[in-house]
């Protein structure tokens, strides 16, 4: 068994995909639109669906914005440098709100950054 993706909904479908593409440098895997039931998925990630986790942006026609709840948590993402990560977002337009440093109690370097929808990201310095 893996994690094949996690699915979020979203109020524009291209203002997503350009901040996943963009922004996180992720790349659209495929699209489906279904216009008889009203919402068009895109499919974007790192890596083929076939070996990797990827994210499911859902939009569902003439849905704006989504109440996100307090059970939702984030995404993470490996990244070699937390702090040139958020430079690297906050030059292309993008939201961060926590800069890159230790996670309480621990070493690991963390970091969080925001989509246009308000979903949390969550950017782990990996070496």
């Amino acid at each position: 068994m893996r994690i094949l993706h996690t699915m979020l909904r979203v109020g524009d479908l291209e203002r997503s995909i350009d901040f996943y593409t963009n922004v996180l440098g992720m790349r659209v895997l495929r699209r489906t639109d279904r216009p008889d039931q009203k919402y068009t998925l895109a499919f974007v990630g790192y890596g083929d669906e076939s070996t990797n986790a990827v994210l499911e942006l859902t939009y569902n026609y003439g849905v704006a914005s989504y109440d996100l709840g307090t059970a939702y948590g984030h995404v993470a993402i490996a990244v070699p440098d937390a702090a040139a990560a958020c430079a690297a977002v906050r030059a292309k337009g993008g939201s961060v709100t926590r800069e890159a440093g230790p996670v309480k109690g621990g070493t690991t370097v963390i970091a969080f950054v925001q989509d246009p929808d308000g979903y949390k990201i969550e950017l782990i310095e990996t070496h």
